[in-house]
């Protein structure tokens, strides 16, 4: 079913871009129009595409079985797509903020000679095309203003994650002892879990009729799996033990001085010699001293700590999901727990 799937959210998507390129609250000109085709196909579809299709697995749990209508598969497409768009839009911005060069193996849309910072505009109008698709499809349906709202306060706990990231990298220069446990969770947990694991299984079960009021708990086991998603990701964790020949590219979170669960860690278990040896190295291009960062992180044996969280982290979740009363929502859940954990990339 997989490439079939991924090939019908394809086609949804061309059927979108033709519909927001014909939008009747704009009068087009062919420049536009082909600027805008280019900015979507430059930064919508790439990447994995998991958001997205994680909307019509999660729908076709929730339906338990029932043949999905034509209808049904287009409209969870479209939400998928609302997702990826989501994301198109995070990162076209966060690339500026951080002056990244590449994303996805190519250059940055803003790092092209003829976008720069139009790139700033082309966020929002990615931010808007979501609207624009709910408006144009969901309309008639009784959870339009849900599927409204939900998208709205994604966005604002996701901005309000990035926030926090970017203030404790750079406000103040680098201070390690702002950074700890408490606040990378919350960075991970609003800056990525909500938009990545919250957001796609919401968006299915409003389709299912369902309120998301009721279903807080599912959010929350959910926002757990983000956050220890991020952890195992955390690109030098990776890094240190995991080649980048394997993960398909270079971590630089020791260089860039970021808060990841590393280093939140080292701090925590770092004797008084070992917490000043990584004031004075992290954070710094050298090479040399980012060694020496790998080096502590090792002797620190940082390696069985992650093994001992990720073991006791999964327990804890498949507790949390086979006491969830609906086995449609508990197949949902251990398919995101599935794909996450004991992966290598």
């Amino acid at each position: 079913m997989g490439s079939d799937l991924k090939a019908k959210f394809l086609e949804v998507y061309a059927a979108l871009k033709s519909e927001l390129l014909d939008d009747p609250a704009f009068e087009w000109t062919d420049d536009s129009r082909q600027w805008v085709d280019r900015m979507l196909d430059y930064n919508v579809p790439g990447g994995k595409l998991n958001r997205g299709l994680s909307v019509i697995d999660s729908y076709k749990f929730l339906q338990e079985g029932k043949e999905l209508t034509d209808d049904e598969v287009f409209l969870a497409c479209a939400l998928g797509w609302c997702i990826e768009w989501l994301q198109a839009y995070f990162l076209v911005l966060d690339d500026i903020m951080d002056n990244s060069h590449t994303r996805r193996g190519q250059p940055c849309w803003y790092k092209l000679p003829k976008v720069g910072l139009i790139a700033v505009n082309d966020g929002i109008i990615l931010r808007n095309h979501i609207p624009r698709i709910l408006k144009k499809h969901f309309r008639g349906k009784p959870y339009y203003v849900d599927l409204l709202d939900l998208f709205n306060e994604v966005e604002f706990q996701t901005a309000s994650g990035q926030m926090i990231d970017l203030i404790t990298t750079l406000v103040g220069e680098k201070d390690l002892s702002k950074y700890s446990l408490p606040i990378h969770r919350r960075i991970v947990q609003y800056k990525t879990a909500y938009y990545s694991f919250y957001l796609p299984v919401a968006c299915a079960l409003l389709m299912s009729g369902e309120n998301l009021d009721n279903h807080v708990d599912v959010k929350n086991i959910l926002i757990e799996m983000g956050t220890y998603f991020q952890v195992q990701a955390s690109d030098d964790y990776l890094d240190c033990f995991g080649a980048p020949e394997v993960i398909g590219k270079i971590g630089t979170d020791i260089e860039d001085f970021k808060c990841s669960w590393l280093v939140v860690k080292a701090l925590e278990l770092a004797n008084e010699e070992q917490t000043k040896f990584l004031f004075e190295n992290y954070g710094k291009e050298d090479p040399a001293c980012v060694a020496k960062v790998k080096e502590l992180y090792n002797a620190l044996n940082l390696k069985g700590v992650f093994e001992d969280y990720e073991s006791k982290s999964y327990e804890k979740l498949i507790n949390f999901i086979d006491a969830h009363p609906s086995k449609a929502v508990q197949e949902v859940l251990k398919s995101f727990l599935g794909k996450i954990y004991k992966r290598q990339k």
